[in-house]
């Protein structure tokens, strides 16, 4: 069942999405050579607890961490530690964030130091089919047209997009109905109509190579199948009678 939230509801996501960019933006200065992805881990917590607020994914469903760091050819999930970071390297970083009762989502993937050419495209186009795919959520279109906008942005300058791991609903959950796939399958309920009032995490996944993926031992952190890098954005919006809301704007 979908939740369609009422203004004040929406007000309350908006302030979850503040504190969600606002450690995102901090955690982008943190993100050089040199520094391990457990610093920015505590770069985000410190952000997200000044600012009153609880880090969502400690302890969800088990996660040990605040944050997930995936880099390179990490796609989702990845576990903050000692890792540290390289010229060339590209990080993708999710956060989560509680406040109030309400939840915000988004993920940046961020270049460290100078990246190869391949990796720069990777990264234009992945946080452009985030950007088309919102321009769709409009109330009266179809969750369709959200997912075919990702897909075909990827798809048209020879990058892949993930399968196995999808957008979400989020609002007093984490991840609530409905599921927001970066594909067009039937199997997903894509006839949906947006309604004012549903408030979405639509995240891109987009692949170098292959959209398989695989779990590492750690049982967390998700990879490319071949080994190629991959990027990660993501937004909470919300649907509107004038279009788009984005609540984690940078």
């Amino acid at each position: 069942m979908v939740s369609l939230k009422s203004p004040r509801e929406i007000d309350l996501m908006k302030d979850a999405g503040r504190i969600v960019a606002l450690a995102l933006r901090e955690i982008k200065k943190a993100a050089r050579p040199g520094v391990s992805t457990l610093h920015l881990d505590a770069v985000a917590e410190r952000v997200i607890r000044e600012e009153g607020a609880i880090p969502a994914f400690k302890g969800y469903r088990g996660f040990p961490a605040n944050i997930c760091v995936s880099v390179n050819e990490e796609v989702v999930h990845g576990i903050p530690g000692e890792r540290v970071l390289c010229s060339g390297d590209i990080v993708s970083v999710d956060v989560g964030v509680k406040f109030k009762g309400y939840y915000g989502d988004g993920a940046i993937t961020i270049p460290v130091g100078t990246i190869n050419k391949e990796r720069k495209e990777l990264l234009d186009v992945a946080q452009d089919a985030l950007k088309r795919a919102i321009e769709k959520a409009r109330a009266g279109a179809k969750l369709k047209e959200v997912s075919a906008a990702i897909q075909d942005t990827a798809e048209s300058h020879g990058f892949s997009v993930v399968r196995k791991y999808v957008g979400h609903g989020i609002g007093r959950k984490m991840h609530e109905e409905p599921q927001v796939p970066n594909f067009v399958d039937e199997s997903f309920k894509l006839d949906l109509t947006l309604k004012p009032g549903m408030t979405l995490a639509i995240e891109p996944m987009v692949n170098v190579g292959t959209f398989d993926v695989k779990v590492k031992k750690n049982g967390w952190t998700v990879v490319t199948a071949d080994g190629k890098p991959s990027a990660h954005f993501e937004h909470t919006i919300a649907v509107t009678e004038d279009g788009a809301e984005v609540l984690t704007s940078l």
